[in-house]
């Protein structure tokens, strides 16, 4: 029964390897594309290089809920004392760094539906 699910726990986790490396490769490639883009033109304001990082941003953190899933799932196939640190060490980077791109995500939408102040529609 332990070979079994082992052998199942492994192929779930490559396939979630899989799925984060086409996650972040699509967003990578979008955001290289889009970055080119906006940074040749001279038209490009500030709002669409936020909007390049902003969306480059959901493909990481999409990709980093992924791969943290699959960390849990290798390690409770058998894990050792090793495995439970590394796992603890890499799962509070990931959501360290999923939270910080959360919160600027957070940020960017909440300052672009905020209403324009009121002094410099009058002016």
């Amino acid at each position: 029964m332990h070979e079994w699910l082992s052998a199942i726990t492994n192929s779930t986790v490559l396939v979630i390897d899989a799925v984060v490396l086409v996650i972040i490769a699509i967003g990578t490639i979008q955001a290289f594309v889009q970055g080119l883009r906006v940074m040749l033109l001279p038209s490009a304001t500030g709002h669409e290089r936020r909007d390049v990082w902003l969306h480059y941003a959901r493909w990481l953190v999409a990709g980093l809920t992924f791969q943290l899933a699959a960390d849990i799932l290798a390690t409770s196939i058998a894990p050792s004392w090793d495995e439970l640190v590394r796992l603890a060490i890499v799962a509070v980077i990931r959501t360290l760094l999923n939270f910080f791109l959360e919160r600027d995500l957070s940020e960017v939408r909440r300052r672009q539906f905020e209403p324009v102040d009121s002094k410099s529609t009058s002016e």
